[in-house]
């Protein structure tokens, strides 16, 4: 039998997605901090994050959604300032 996903679940997931944000974010923060170079701590957390995902939904998923990353790029989706 296949249950529908609850909408305070779906909620609860993005509430938590949130939360891991802050806590990447600071991390960032105190790397920065420490002397090491933003985009050295960047590489470093994808390689990471990547490391997780392809753990918890395998390699083909994984690549997947990482075919979709390009498009979303162009689209400005991880942009946060404008451009001059």
């Amino acid at each position: 039998m296949i249950t529908s996903r609850l909408p305070d679940a779906d909620e609860d997931a993005a509430e938590e997605r949130r939360e891991a944000l802050g806590y990447v974010t600071r991390a960032f923060e105190e790397a920065i901090l420490s002397g090491l170079e933003g985009d050295s701590f960047a590489h470093a957390a994808l390689f990471t994050a990547f490391q997780e995902l392809v753990g918890a939904y395998g390699e083909d998923p994984v690549a997947d959604f990482a075919e979709k990353l390009p498009q979303r790029i162009r689209n400005g989706e991880f942009t946060i300032a404008s451009r001059h």
